[in-house]
């Protein structure tokens, strides 16, 4: 590298440096997402991170120091905001110009409403009108509900490209490659990139220690925001609603479903307790007789008995009901853990019991499915559909209830005495609240695009 390259990096990590500072000055509960990053010059693309590292192009930042000195200061907030929100850990099935511009419009937001002189850019006052389009549609500004609002609203991909132009400060090319990959590009042990290799232990291992540590900062962020945000007039609504949406305990209702279950006798041959030496001895010994036989049954874990009950109150949406009706019907469909004969009742309650419908198999589930109506759209209590299981196990209609499932998007009434069964409330929940349930029941909160 000769001296002329050595000073151009020089300087263009003096205005990196100079750009972290003020953030640091005006951002106090950001100085330890500020600090996270070594500096790392490039000959191409312009700026990247990993979430451990700040890969800048000297030219391009001093061009953009040179065209207004917020501008750096402004790029150099971006990337932290894509690292507290962990928008580099996509899903990788996620569509990717969608998602990139979905992260760049939820992070300037952010920056747009932080309200900071030092940030403020020539392409705030661009984005401005198409943030306030897409507040008219979104009640949060977040990544993943401005993701499917462009899926749903914008199908021209060119379109997403002109969008992202005004929104743009960081390439995120870095977030999909591998980590070879990362390592072979920009000489460096990456924490985003997923690995490939045969020794991709360490990285992956590198990966999710970034991830941690995004993770914890977020929580703190959370923590300080909400404890201390008020006092020091800090509490953006934008800020808040995205720390809470990235800190929110995610839940896998596939694997919940699955410990709603109860020992069986089901018709399947039992090769963990077949003997092999005994069968293969009997084979040789008197030829076509085996000693002994393959054991018919084997006890495996099946949901029996169980109950479904739903809140149908003004608050709850048909089509959301019906579809997480579906969600449960395909989860226990495609496993092992449905038996052929089953003792199933979806109950309908508001205020009261609107309908009680008893499944007993497959083909009665098919064909409520195609026939279900949501009844009721009166007000909110859980207790009626308590006290109701409790008559139907005095009439003998469970032998053994296992649990019961209650799906809701509203607060109710809940009984005062634990049943003698397990039960799970799982909410519907787009505003990261996080609704109080007795100590004995079980709480599942999902997101509508979960369902």
């Amino acid at each position: 590298m000769n001296e002329a390259q050595k000073k151009l990096n020089n300087l263009a990590r003096e205005v990196l440096i100079l750009s972290r500072n003020t953030l640091l000055v005006n951002l106090r509960f950001l100085d330890a997402a500020l600090s996270q990053f070594e500096l790392l010059p490039i000959e191409k693309s312009t700026l990247l991170t990993d979430g451990k590292h700040i890969l800048y192009n000297p030219k391009h930042v001093l061009e953009i120091y040179k065209t207004a000195k917020e501008i750096p200061v402004r790029d150099y907030l971006h990337i932290v905001m894509h690292c507290v929100f962990k928008h580099m850990y996509m899903n990788p099935t996620l569509n990717r110009p969608y998602w990139d511009l979905s992260c760049d419009i939820a992070a300037e937001n952010v920056i747009t409403e932080l309200g900071l002189k030092a940030v403020t850019t020539a392409r705030e006052w661009e984005q401005t009108q198409y943030i306030a389009a897409i507040k008219k549609e979104l009640k949060f500004v977040t990544a993943e509900k401005i993701y499917s609002y462009l899926r749903q609203s914008t199908t021209d991909p060119q379109k997403i490209v002109e969008i992202r132009a005004l929104f743009y400060a960081d390439n995120h090319e870095i977030w999909y490659m591998t980590a070879p990959e990362i390592e072979e590009r920009f000489g460096l042990s990456s924490g985003v990139g997923q690995d490939d290799s045969q020794d991709g232990s360490a990285k992956i291992g590198i990966r999710a220690a970034t991830a941690k540590t995004w993770q914890t900062i977020s929580e703190r962020m959370q923590v300080d925001l909400e404890t201390f945000g008020k006092q020091r007039g800090l509490l953006p609504d934008a800020m808040t609603q995205n720390l809470a949406a990235v800190n929110r305990e995610k839940y896998d209702y596939t694997a919940f479903l699955k410990k709603f279950a109860v020992m069986g006798e089901a018709m399947k041959i039992n090769d963990d307790e077949f003997d092999y030496i005994f069968y293969t001895y009997g084979l040789q010994l008197y030829e076509k007789m085996p000693l002994i036989e393959p054991l018919e049954y084997k006890e495996i874990k099946a949901i029996k008995e169980f109950v479904i009950a739903i809140d149908t109150s003004g608050s709850t949406s048909g089509e959301l009901v019906q579809k997480f009706v579906q969600k449960t019907y395909n989860i226990l469909k495609s496993t092992e853990t449905f038996f052929t004969k089953i003792n199933l009742h979806i109950i309908q309650c508001d205020a009261v019991i609107q309908e009680d419908k008893k499944i007993t198999c497959r083909e009665e589930f098919d064909e409520y499915l195609k026939t279900m109506q949501i009844r009721g759209l009166g007000g909110t209590d859980f207790r009626p559909v308590f006290e109701f299981v409790e008559d139907l196990r005095k009439e003998k209609e469970f032998t053994n209830l296992k649990g019961l499932i209650y799906f809701t998007d509203g607060y109710g009434a809940f009984p005062e005495k634990k049943p003698d069964y397990d039960t799970a409330f799982v909410f519907v929940d787009d505003e990261y609240n996080n609704p109080d349930v007795p100590p004995w029941a079980i709480k599942l909160i999902l997101q509508k695009d979960e369902i």
